[in-house]
């Protein structure tokens, strides 16, 4: 299954118009999917896919009930590229910044 998102001027990521991702596994049970970003212009020059692993889980009373999102990002570079760690790290805020702002909007998708 292919995915595409358009980004507009109020998405987190809204230096960027498009991105295509793969779904690779949705785990309902286990509230886990995992999907690679294939084309678009975030991958940039150097960036051949970013396969993510995002997983959800319940926080705990004692930090606040909620939930926990966790992810994994797999950079598959073209050629001898490198990318920096802070370029991950930011890279990483923005798609948490999409994941964050959709449930605040969509409350009932996890409640």
């Amino acid at each position: 299954m292919l995915m595409y998102i358009f980004f507009g001027s109020h998405d987190a990521c809204s230096s960027y118009k498009y991105a295509k991702h793969r779904i690779d596994e949705i785990n309902k049970e286990n509230l886990v999917c995992k999907y690679t970003m294939i084309e678009g212009d975030a991958l940039g020059d150097n960036v051949e896919s970013i396969a993510y692993e995002v997983r959800f889980e319940a926080a705990s009373s004692s930090e606040g009930g909620g939930s926990i999102c966790k992810m994994t990002s797999n950079y598959r570079m073209i050629g001898d590229s490198e990318i920096k760690e802070e370029e991950i790290k930011a890279s990483k805020e923005r798609v948490l910044g999409i994941y964050k702002n959709h449930l605040l909007n969509n409350p009932q998708v996890y409640a």
